[in-house]
């Protein structure tokens, strides 16, 4: 692996820390904010899942092997929701008083849950360069990296809003995405020892990136009430990652 591929995989992980930063400038974040931000990383992982992950992956290989790498994916992100069950955590009980309730159930699924799959966005970025150099690799780890940013917003603004220290705050905004560069440089390490599992590595990351999507970010984004800003974001989101494939594919 080269310093420059390098540089990526471990830059792109490391944004979500950029998205604690901006605490700086928004110290108190609104529910439709949060979900906007949740809607539009949605939308971001949604393009790359499809342009930069599965288009490519059948370019390498045929479907079979594809489809069963984006089974496995799935089940994989299924046991671990079987295995962290508070990540489901979105609805505080009744009878609990309390805002605060909601609060802090919300803050600590998005911990864990944008923690998690972040796992499966370091797998990606690695298999990208591993599969198609720079030309595949760079636009993926860009739009990682850009939704890591609102995504690491998302993730800590409530616990700041709780009294956490924004030292602090910045600092767990940076480890949810510390999994990633491991990941990452893991995932193309096994790629250049076994390269035919390319195609269905490709497919693996796809198919735990589009659960991540599908379970976790599109219903906690529309969980507020702020559905159609959601939405719009997601849309947005999605717009952004087709223009930027287009610009360096």
């Amino acid at each position: 692996m080269d310093l420059e591929s390098a540089a990526w995989i471990v830059g792109s992980g490391l944004c979500t820390g950029l998205g604690g930063l901006g605490l700086l400038f928004v110290r108190r974040a609104s529910g439709r904010l949060l979900d906007v931000l949740l809607g539009f990383t949605a939308g971001v992982m949604l393009a790359a899942t499809t342009f930069s992950l599965l288009v490519p992956a059948l370019d390498r290989g045929g479907i079979g092997e594809v489809v069963a790498g984006f089974a496995l994916g799935a089940a994989a992100l299924l046991a671990l929701d079987a295995f962290l069950p508070h990540m489901h955590a979105r609805r505080s009980e009744h009878g609990r008083a309390a805002a605060e309730d909601a609060s802090a159930h919300r803050a600590r699924m998005l911990l864990s849950a944008l923690t998690i799959h972040n796992i499966p966005e370091g797998l990606s970025v690695g298999l990208a360069f591993a599969a198609g150099g720079p030309d595949l690799g760079i636009p993926l780890a860009l739009a990682i990296g850009i939704q890591n940013i609102p995504e690491g917003f998302a993730a800590v603004a409530p616990l700041y809003a709780r009294g956490t220290s924004l030292g602090a705050a910045i600092g767990i905004a940076t480890l949810t995405g510390a999994v990633e560069p491991p990941a990452g440089l893991l995932a193309y390490a096994a790629s250049e020892l076994v390269e035919p599992l390319v195609a269905g590595g490709l497919g693996f990351a796809g198919g735990a990136m589009l659960y991540v999507i599908a379970d976790e970010l599109i219903p906690e984004s529309h969980r507020g009430g702020n559905e159609l800003s959601a939405t719009v974001a997601l849309l947005a989101g999605f717009v952004l990652m087709l223009v930027l494939d287009n610009a360096f594919g």
